[in-house]
């Protein structure tokens, strides 16, 4: 007897439109049409998020408030109120709740559901998808985009399709071609340093992508090449994975040209720090203990850390520990390829761990 051949999870990627900003000017009347931006204006401050309005003129998450201030002129600055985000974020929870227990939140402002069987037995998640963005904006005033997948790779490119206050529902049958027309540095899992490899090889796009055989991909990208192999074909099989208390929050980066000197490390490590500082901002996962990460240009890596007897709470005080981490190592023993930074022993808002997805119905 023959097996049935198995069925398609149906995952709902959500993501708030411009989350901190959109509350900022839901609460303030004189804030709502203008360039607004979440986070710190002044020299070594970071933009945690910002309006659409902001981003006509090119301002991002993550940018140095100089520069955005340099981009936007009018930019106005706003203090983050990060009670007031987590409040909102257990709002929108707690809707997503109604419909499946199965949610892997990503950070305050988006989250990965599976509903493949829902509470509420709707048979489309695209209807369930819509369901929730309705209810997101009659319960909080804020609008919500969302992408409708069979896996979540592909869900998760979907939700930025039509944002904001859009779906972008991707079947089965049109993942592949969805896949094959993305820009390869949107695909997650592809980091800026990867796109700029790939572009140098002629890969641009998922067909670009999809052209390369494996041995190809393994002689560019080492482990990495079943993961993009299997991408470019629209493949992904992880589960979404339920809530857990995540281990560390990090960000580290991979340079073209191996780093030696003392100003051009620094420099790299404080702009690390600063991006750092927004997504623990983002995920509220405050820790006591910073750790640097360098990988030299044999490959050989090092850590160190230093530990606090409080968390971490402010992006001065992380700089600085990252910066004096890294000087207490110079001069090199050679260059840095790469640089890292991360906390460790966190504490507040966290996120995943294990739990199968189930399978059923088309989407």
């Amino acid at each position: 007897m023959d097996a049935s051949p198995p069925l398609l999870r149906k995952i709902i990627h959500v993501d708030m439109d411009a989350f901190y900003a959109s509350v900022e000017q839901r609460d303030d009347l004189s804030l709502r049409g203008l360039p607004i931006a979440v986070g710190g204006g002044g020299p070594r401050g970071v933009v945690a998020t910002c309006s659409y309005e902001a981003r006509t003129f090119g301002v991002r998450s993550a940018m140095p408030g100089a520069r955005a201030r340099r981009l936007c002129p009018n930019l106005i600055f706003v203090k983050p109120r990060f009670e007031v985000y987590r409040a909102v974020s257990g709002q929108v929870r707690e809707i997503f709740s109604r419909f499946t227990d199965i949610v892997q939140p990503l950070s305050l402002d988006e989250a990965y559901l599976d509903v493949t069987v829902n509470k509420p037995g709707i048979a489309s998640a695209t209807q369930v998808a819509e369901e929730i963005r309705r209810m997101i904006r009659e319960e909080t005033g804020l609008t919500a985009s969302a992408g409708v997948s069979y896996n979540k790779l592909i869900a998760k490119l979907a939700s930025d399709q039509n944002k904001p206050d859009g779906v972008c529902v991707v079947r089965p049958n049109e993942g592949p071609a969805f896949i094959a027309a993305m820009p390869v540095r949107r695909i997650h899992g592809v980091g800026p340093v990867t796109a700029k490899r790939m572009q140098a090889l002629g890969i641009e796009t998922g067909a670009d992508l999809r052209a390369r055989d494996m041995r190809f991909l393994q002689a560019h990208f080492g482990s990495a090449a079943d993961y993009y192999y299997r991408a470019a074909r629209g493949e992904d099989d992880r589960p979404v994975r339920e809530r857990e208390g995540r281990k560390s929050v990090s960000v580290e980066d991979t340079f073209f040209d191996d780093l030696v000197e003392e100003a051009a490390l620094v420099a790299e490590i404080e702009r690390i720090a600063a991006s750092l500082w927004t997504r623990i901002e983002k995920a509220q996962a405050w820790g006591r203990t910073v750790v640097l990460k360098v990988k030299f240009a044999d490959f050989r890596i090092i850590t160190r850390s230093r530990s606090f007897s409080t968390p971490v709470r402010s992006p001065d005080k992380l700089a600085q520990a990252g910066r004096e981490l890294l000087v207490a190592q110079l001069p090199l023993r050679m260059g840095a390829r790469l640089l890292g930074l991360g906390v460790h022993n966190l504490e507040g808002e966290e996120e995943n761990a294990a739990q199968g997805g189930q399978l059923a119905l088309g989407l």
